[in-house]
């Protein structure tokens, strides 16, 4: 399960990763991060078995969590299939097929938002 985690100027000098991964023992993979001085946001990729224990753990320490969907969505009949979103998203979630249609794969999204944001069309968007 994909989280996107909120830090506020407390919680964000905490080492709070770490204790939750010393506590449950869940792998936490960090997709994407921008914490600073007072404030910060994290997108992570916890394991489905360990995630409401870890929720506990976050919610616990004050930090605001939402879970994300499974990632970018395209509308098929917005989309003109020209390939900006191939080569703007830098984990490669779109590609084009042998028809030379713009296909997803979502599950490799990590929430940047970089694709919604030059889509033309305004046929991309993240579910929340």
């Amino acid at each position: 399960m994909r989280l996107l985690l909120k830090f506020d100027a407390r919680t964000s000098r905490e080492p709070i990763i770490s204790l939750i991964t010393l506590k449950t023992n869940a792998l936490i993979n960090i997709l994407r991060a921008n914490i600073g001085a007072r404030s910060g946001e994290m997108i992570v990729e916890i394991d489905d078995t360990k995630v409401k224990e870890v929720e506990e753990i976050l919610k616990k320490h004050g930090v605001e969590l939402i879970e994300l969907g499974e990632g970018v969505i395209k509308d098929e009949e917005k989309c003109i299939h020209c390939g900006l979103c191939i080569s703007i998203c830098p984990v490669d979630v779109f590609k084009f097929d042998k028809e030379f249609k713009v296909v997803t794969e979502p599950s490799k999204c990590i929430h940047c938002g970089v694709c919604v944001n030059v889509c033309p069309r305004r046929a991309l968007f993240l579910p929340m």
